[in-house]
């Protein structure tokens, strides 16, 4: 159904196409608001701010009579009320969208009608008669850009702005589509709407394919239909906006895995009697990889090699810098050194990679003998492994030459324990987080004691292996009332006769 426009507008309201547009010369039209009763019939009004237009609500409810719109006013005010303080009352109601529109009109004749939002009030409307001028009044609280295809003589910057990557080959279509693209680039978050002839409905399409959320027709535009258009190409550059980052969100996270995936170790075991097991829960929400880290490598005299560590902190700078010492620790493995000569050299390692002084890692090193039986243990600042072998409880290796964290003292030594294991054991290197968990609702934390009974126990039940670190994270955690605040890394190394 037809709607009231104001008078000087000389556009018919036609609702999308439902009713014919009125001539020019046809006539006053009975839908229209008689002369006095709109602030808009005032030339001078106006014109008062040429970039800014302020929209009044028109009644265009299915039950109200326009041909008693000469007792009352479009806002409310009686014949006769004030100009003035009928301005004052518009410019005062509350606006929920702002639209930035571009002509080149130098009459300043406007070719948008009344626009009201969804809930009643009106659309805030700037007028820009060129793309420099756009630039200055696209704020933020602008939603949406209206762009009339038309405009003429664009910014000096619009040809260097197009790409001609239409692939249309007609200058004067490069030429428009020129103007949508410097418009999107200025405004890469705002909704664009195309304004074109109803002749050049093909323009008007492609628009839509080089960026812009919907096209219309300036010829044929009413308040409803361009209200619901610019809410329908808000609400899309937003639906857009969203899944766009949402899109990149999931790109970053597969990436993130897949590079910490890669940056977790492949032990180096081939040729070696030993069984390997390893469990690893960072302490960060979504994180693969912590500040904990560990490695196990076989030298070619047949010796096992097997490290675990911990960086202070929780953050992905203490990751970076664990796997950095992992990767250090397996070179200089490899190049032969072991003991107290490899700490030192990773303790230098240390010192030039972190961020800060204060920083420093906890390490267990045990090199296991080509048999077996024996092993080496050197501890810097890191709790002792714990071993199990048949018919023997569980119990922690010695730690009385336990040195002290590495990038704690320049120059420090870390002494070699030799250990007798036996002909069956297994072995466990592990990092705090599985030991400083609390231990139901009050402060008390499991401990390395609580840790041994809960592996003698387990051991009981008949656990072994991986089944084993498993059972032994998940009751850690339970016995903790959720999610370690810290990261976790075991390591179990098994040797059966």
């Amino acid at each position: 159904m037809p709607v009231p426009v104001p008078r000087q507008r000389a556009i018919p309201a036609v609702e999308c196409g439902q009713a014919p547009a009125a001539s020019p010369d046809s006539g006053p039209s009975t839908e229209q608001a008689p002369p006095g009763t709109h602030p808009a019939e005032n030339p001078t009004a106006q014109r008062e701010n040429p970039t800014e237009k302020r929209e009044k609500p028109t009644d265009t409810s299915p039950g109200t009579s326009t041909g008693t719109s000469t007792s009352t006013s479009t806002t409310g005010t009686a014949p006769g009320t004030d100009r003035t303080q009928s301005r004052r009352t518009e410019s005062a109601a509350p606006t929920n969208l702002t639209v930035l529109l571009i002509e080149d009109d130098p009459a300043g004749s406007p070719i948008v009608p009344d626009l009201l939002d969804q809930a009643g009030k009106p659309i805030r409307v700037r007028t820009a008669r060129n793309l420099t001028e756009a630039g200055r009044l696209l704020t933020d609280d602008v939603h949406c850009i209206l762009l009339d295809l038309a405009l003429s003589a664009p910014a000096p910057a619009r040809t260097s702005t197009d790409g001609g990557g239409n692939g249309k080959g007609d200058a004067e279509g490069d030429d428009e589509l020129a103007v949508l693209r410097h418009v999107l680039e200025l405004a890469p978050r705002h909704a664009v709407l195309a304004l074109t002839s109803s002749s050049d409905a093909e323009r008007g399409a492609e628009a839509v394919a080089v960026g812009a959320q919907d096209y219309l027709f300036r010829d044929e535009l009413d308040g409803r239909l361009l209200s619901r258009a610019i809410r329908y190409a808000v609400e899309r550059k937003r639906s857009d906006s969203a899944e766009r980052r949402l899109a990149e969100g999931r790109l970053r996270a597969q990436e993130n895995r897949r590079l910490e995936r890669g940056l977790l170790p492949t032990p180096l075991l081939a040729g070696s009697p030993l069984r390997f097991a390893a469990r690893y829960r960072p302490g960060r929400s979504r994180a693969l990889l912590g500040g904990d880290f560990y490695d196990v490598v076989r030298t070619p005299d047949g010796t096992v090699h097997a490290m675990i560590g911990d960086v202070c902190g929780h953050g992905p700078d203490e990751a970076a810098l664990g796997v950095e010492l992992r990767i250090a620790w397996r070179a200089l493995t490899l190049a032969g050194l072991c003991g107290d000569e490899l700490l030192g050299t990773l303790q230098q390692v240390l010192e030039h990679e972190r961020s800060d002084d204060e920083i420093f890692a906890t390490l267990c090193a045990v090199d296991i003998s080509p048999d077996g039986r024996r092993a080496g243990l050197c501890l810097a600042g890191h709790p002792s492994p714990l071993i199990a072998a048949p018919g023997v409880p569980a119990r922690l290796l010695p730690y009385d030459n336990n040195g002290p964290a590495l990038g704690l003292l320049p120059g420090a030594r870390w002494p070699r324990t030799q250990v007798e294991l036996g002909a069956e054991w297994s072995l466990m290197l592990y990092t705090d987080g599985l030991i400083e968990g609390h231990v139901g609702q009050g402060r008390e934390r499991l401990g390395q004691d609580g840790m041994v009974e809960m592996v003698r126990r387990q051991r009981a039940g008949g656990l072994r292996g991986e089944e084993l670190l498993r059972a032994a994270v998940n009751e850690v955690r339970e016995l903790n009332g959720g999610e370690l605040a810290d990261d976790v890394a075991v390591v179990l190394l098994d040797r059966t006769a």
